[in-house]
Order: C-alpha cells, then sequence, then structure tokens
C-alpha cells in the first residue's frame, strides 16, 4: 500500500517512542532480519564481556561490553540525538540514552549493554504485534480488484476497473473478483459476500440482481452491467472509509496523547530533582546510588505503552469490525457505540425488508386496474425508493422511460410527473393533501398509494411489508446491552406503522412523518436525553439528515441510498438488524480493552516507580516496566480483532 492516506494506519509512532512502524517499507523484511543479526551479535559481545569478568579480565571486559553497547544501541542514541536537534526531548529513545550512558558514566557497564539488548527486543516483538494488528485492514485494501473483463463486441479485453466506463458490460469468470458496482445481465451463480458483508452464507444471483465490487463469484460465468465508476463502488468507498478511520480519533486517544507530553517532562524532573538533593535529604544515600536510581525512575516513567497501545486498540476495534461487514467511519464512533443508551430506528428497510408486493388495485373514475398500474409503473421506473422499485419490478408491460416528463420526487411522500401528457401524481395522504387533492372516504389498511391524474383522484395501491426475520432478535439484544430506549420514526401510514411497533414492542413510534419531522423528533429526543448516547438507524436518502445529526449515524449500507452512506457514522454491509447490536458490542470490548491498557500500565508503572525510589528496583526491572508493559499492552489490544 501506497496511498498517503494509509498514513494514520501505516505509521503508527507515539511522540514519546523511539521505535515508528512504516507499513510502506517493501525492506521491512530486510530491516528485520539485519536488526536480529545486529542483537544477536551485541547478546554474543555481552555473553563474551561476561565471561571474561568471570576471570577478572575487568578492563577487557569493559572495552567489550562498551563496543557490544554502541553496536546495540548505535540506532536509539541516533535517534534520541536527532530529536534533540529538532527540539524534542522526552521521547524514549532519550530516556533510554540517558539512562544507559548514565549507567556507563557510574560504571555500571554490564547493565547498560543488557538493559539495551532487552529494550531492542522488546522493540521487535512490538514490531511484530503492530505488524499483525494492521492486517485486517490490510486485507481489505487487498480486496481490490486489479483487472476488469471488459466485453467489446465479441473480444473480452483486461483492463483497470477504473477505465471501465458507466454502462460497460464485463465479464465475470469463475473464481473471479467482481471489480465493480453493477446488475447481472446474462447467467447466474453463487458469491461469497463475506468479504463485503460479513454474511456467512454464498448469495444466489440472476438476471436483473444488483452485484457488488468485491464479491467473488464461486460458480457460473455472468455478464454484468457496470453501474457506478470505480470510484463510487462499494469496494472504492469502503477502502476509503477504512484508510480515514484513523483520522478521527477518540476522546481518550486524544487525552493520552495530550497527558503523554505533560507526564514525561514532570517525571524526568523529579528523576532529576532525586538525583540532586536526595543525598542531602536521606543519611547515608551517596550521589552514585542517588543517580543510578533516578536513572531507573526515568526508564520507568516512559508512557510508551499508553501512546502506542490505545490507538492500536481503537485500529483494532475498527478491523475486526470490517471483518463483521461493519465500517466505523472514526475510533471516536467506537466509544460513542460503547455509550449508547438510546436507539431511533427508520422502519422502511430497517427492521422490514423494504420488499413490497401489491396486495390490492383500487380504480375510480372511469379508469381500469390495468390502467392505473401502468401510470404507476411508468412513474415508478423513475425513482429508487424501495415501493417505487416494487411496483416497477412487479409490472410484467413494457415501461417507456421516454414518455414521462418532469419527474419529481417528494421525500417521504411520493413522486410526481407528466405521462403521456398527464400530470400523474402518486404518493401518500400528506403529498395530496399539500396538493389540495381529495381523498375518498375509506379505511386504508397498510400502506397505501394513493394515485391522481391531473389533481383528479383515480385509485389507489395497496402494498404490503414485512418485517425482518432478525429485528425482533435485535431489539431483545439491544436491551441486553443496556440500551433503554427504543423508538421507531416511519413515514408509512399509521396503522401499519403501529402493527410493526407492536410486533417488535419498542417503546415509541410515529408515522406519517416527513424527513424535516423526524429531524425535529430527534432533536427533541437528544436534548431530553441525559443518559447516555443517542444513535439513528436507517438506511434511505429521507434518513439522511437524521444520520447527519444523531450521536452516532448507522446505515445499512448494502441496500442504502448513497446520500445516507455518506451521512452516516458506522456503515453495516448487511441488512441484518442484529448486527447494530454487534457493533455496539464491539464498541464496549474495544473502550474495555482500551482502559485496561491504561489501568495495566499506570500501575505497573505507579508500582515500579516506588520500588525505584526506595532503590529496590534495578535497570533490567525498569526496562521490564517499559518494554516489558509495552508489549502486554499491545498484545492485549490485539485481542480485539478476534
Amino acid at each position: 500500500m501506497t496511498d498517503s492516506n494509509m498514513q494514520q494506519i501505516n505509521d503508527i509512532e507515539c511522540e514519546s517512542c523511539a521505535v515508528k512502524y512504516n507499513g510502506d517499507n517493501e525492506k521491512s523484511g530486510q530491516k528485520i532480519s539485519s536488526e536480529t543479526i545486529r542483537i544477536s551479535v551485541a547478546a554474543l559481545i555481552f555473553i563474551s564481556g561476561l565471561l571474561l569478568r568471570q576471570f577478572d579480565q575487568i578492563l577487557l571486559s569493559n572495552l567489550i561490553l562498551l563496543a557490544g553497547y554502541f553496536i546495540a544501541g548505535w540506532g536509539v542514541l541516533r535517534t534520541a540525538f536527532n530529536n534533540i536537534r529538532k527540539n524534542q526531548w522526552f521521547d524514549e529513545s532519550f530516556l533510554m540514552s540517558v539512562s544507559t550512558l548514565g549507567a556507563l558514566a557510574i560504571g555500571e557497564v554490564p547493565e547498560a549493554i543488557g538493559v539495551m539488548l532487552f529494550y531492542l527486543a522488546g522493540e521487535m516483538a512490538q514490531e511484530r504485534a503492530l505488524k499483525r494488528s494492521r492486517r485486517s485492514i490490510e486485507a481489505l485494501v487487498d480486496l481490490k480488484p486489479d483487472k476488469a473483463n471488459l466485453i467489446q463486441g465479441k473480444d473480452v479485453v483486461q483492463v483497470s476497473p477504473e477505465s471501465v466506463p458507466v454502462g460497460g458490460m464485463i465479464l465475470i469468470r469463475v473464481g473471479e473478483r467482481i471489480p465493480l458496482d453493477g446488475i447481472v445481465i446474462e447467467g447466474e451463480t453463487i458469491l461469497d459476500t463475506k468479504a463485503i458483508t460479513g454474511e456467512s452464507l454464498p448469495r444466489e444471483v440472476v438476471d436483473g440482481n444488483e452485484v457488488m465490487a468485491g464479491m467473488v463469484n464461486l460458480n457460473g460465468e455472468i455478464r454484468v452491467k457496470v453501474t457506478k465508476p470505480y470510484d463510487q463502488s462499494s469496494i472504492a468507498k469502503i477502502i476509503e472509509m477504512v484508510r480515514n478511520a484513523g483520522d478521527r480519533k477518540a476522546r481518550t486517544e486524544r487525552f493520552i496523547t495530550r497527558f503523554a507530553k505533560v507526564y514525561t517532562p514532570i517525571i524526568v524532573l523529579i528523576a532529576a530533582s532525586y538525583a540532586i538533593f536526595s543525598p542531602m535529604l536521606i543519611p547515608g544515600q551517596t550521589y552514585s546510588e542517588s543517580i543510578y536510581r533516578a536513572l531507573v525512575i526515568m526508564m520507568i516513567s516512559c508512557p510508551c505503552a499508553l501512546v502506542i497501545s490505545i490507538p492500536l486498540g481503537y485500529f483494532g476495534g475498527i478491523g475486526g469490525a470490517s471483518k463483521k461487514g461493519i465500517l466505523v467511519k472514526g475510533a471516536t464512533f467506537l466509544d460513542i457505540l460503547a455509550n449508547v443508551k438510546t436507539v431511533i430506528f427508520d422502519k422502511t428497510g430497517t427492521l422490514t425488508k423494504g420488499e413490497f408486493s401489491i396486495r390490492e388495485i383500487n380504480a375510480f373514475n372511469g379508469l381500469n386496474e390495468d390502467q392505473i398500474f401502468e401510470k404507476a409503473a411508468n412513474l415508478a421506473a423513475h425513482s429508487n425508493h424501495h415501493i417505487s422499485r416494487s411496483i416497477f419490478a412487479a409490472f410484467s408491460g413494457e415501461v417507456d422511460h421516454e414518455s414521462v416528463k418532469d419527474f419529481s420526487e417528494f421525500p417521504g411522500m411520493g413522486i410526481a410527473g407528466n405521462f403521456n401528457g398527464d400530470r400523474i401524481t402518486m404518493g401518500n395522504q400528506i403529498l395530496f393533501r399539500r396538493e389540495n387533492i381529495e381523498i375518498p372516504e375509506g379505511d386504508y389498511n397498510g400502506t397505501t398509494l394513493h394515485i391522481a391524474v391531473d389533481q383528479e383522484y383515480c385509485g389507489n395501491i395497496l402494498i404490503g411489508d414485512e418485517i425482518k426475520e432478525n429485528s425482533r432478535q435485535a431489539i431483545l439484544g439491544l436491551r441486553k446491552e443496556g440500551v433503554t430506549y427504543i423508538s421507531m420514526l416511519s413515514g408509512d401510514h399509521q396503522k401499519t406503522t403501529e402493527e410493526v411497533a407492536r410486533e417488535l414492542a419498542v417503546d415509541a413510534f410515529q408515522a406519517e412523518m416527513l424527513p424535516e419531522e423526524k429531524v425535529q423528533e430527534l432533536e427533541r429526543i437528544m436534548a431530553a436525553n441525559n443518559n447516555g448516547k443517542v444513535a439513528f438507524i436507517g438506511d434511505g436518502i429521507n434518513d439522511a439528515p437524521a444520520l447527519a445529526i444523531a450521536d452516532v449515524g448507522i446505515v445499512m449500507g448494502a441496500a442504502g441510498a448513497d446520500v445516507a452512506v455518506e451521512s452516516a457514522d458506522v456503515v453495516l454491509l448487511n441488512d441484518d438488524p442484529e448486527t447494530i447490536v454487534e457493533a455496539i458490542r464491539l464498541g464496549k470490548r474495544t473502550r474495555n480493552i482500551v482502559w485496561q491498557n491504561i489501568l495495566i500500565a499506570l500501575t505497573i508503572k505507579a508500582v515500579f516507580i516506588v520500588l525505584g525510589l526506595a532503590g529496590a528496583a534495578n535497570m533490567w526491572q525498569a526496562v521490564f516496566a517499559d518494554v516489558g508493559v509495552a508489549v502486554l499492552a499491545i498484545f492485549n489490544s490485539i485481542r480485539v480483532l478476534k
């Protein structure tokens, strides 16, 4: 990966740490190998120097150990010197250099090289842990298709996905990854969608079905008509969202970064004060002892474990979520998910399938059912709303796209346009009231689409929708995760919305709402809420404003409108409501692991600082308190990936 947007993920660098992991370095394997050789040579020299001391060859031992120290620690010393030139004093390389050079100055030569070797071995373990934490995100980028089979007449030409135009025809053979979003126009197959939607079961597709870039063709050859350019395809958006996720730091992460900038200089000041003044205050203590203890304290104090493992914990959370088909657009939203206590649902396409079926067609004023259906289908062909798509799909006749002029869509209300010279209006009661079209009295059960020709009521279509199989389980799961209030907002008919609300046992519902009314209700709930965060879950263009203002907006992305996906903070690549529960659970798990790291690091360091001040901890134990705790915290962070 060479994209500069991956900097937050590829370069994990803490301001108080000497080591920087660069995921873009193509020679990283060679670097690790040469580092291993250097440490191995220094270790052999260290062992040889210790053996010479057993034969009282102190001078020769010190010379050999000194050479081993500079072989092992040259990189750390150079980093410290360069950082001092940049006026960046208080990083780990500075603390390690001062501590080990101080040890040399007071004659603790074996300890100086031994500590440096232990430190470098710990840094190598950290580097391996960092690489592992990045694999889940790197795997997403590896999903990017590098070729497309473009059909040109009778020929099939391999081209880059970026060069395929909208409307172009591509061939996907068995075993190939779909390079672009589109519609199957010929063939049928089974697709592995796990990498994109998180669904474990393969999906069957036939003519007319939509397919997404990144899915793998398992069974038969298919031809696909491209509906979006590559930069707007599903896989491109997924990669971009994950790449940019690191730009939004969580509150905990920002706090620890600020904390480290203040904490480290204070510790250095305490250590220096101890070295200077403790011999004056503690009877019998020499300056050699006080300096040694001060060096131990400085080595213990480095907050590397905090500063590097906390962002790593959030990256692990983002990567672990992506494996489950959950795209989190920033670490801060993992924190918010962990604190969600109120959930507001859109109904259609979120808790219900959004796969409408026509139950009944009623015609008035001299028109028959076929004529009503024809007018509705031709108008619906120009809309991407769930209901419109269902009407268009159910119509078996010919649709003339050129016959509809001056088409208009009214979010949350309906559509209108000129068809064969007549002005057709189709929508709910809200739209008809606004257009001053009188609706005959009647009990309109379910979702009713009213139809008027030239402002005269001429019929209606009764539509039915089904609740998703997992919606009930999702509501129960949210309550188990501590969500205390669940509401449902819908633009649908009052009776239909009430039936769904009763079936799912939500706390409250409102029907026949316009998009702006959903926003007003959401703002009211957020203003009155003083218990945790508020999440809004939707999938359509009507939901975009509400998704944007909620504490965390969650969109069902597999079928969601592009504008809704852009407005949301969390995108679910499948349409399973239970995935919302998984997202909240993962947010809590990430938060718990991050705070475990904070408590582990601060507790162990506090204990060792006290031991260091009392003279009960030496440099070997100090370097464990620094590097050992960092490695421990990093491996704890990696748990969130599983």
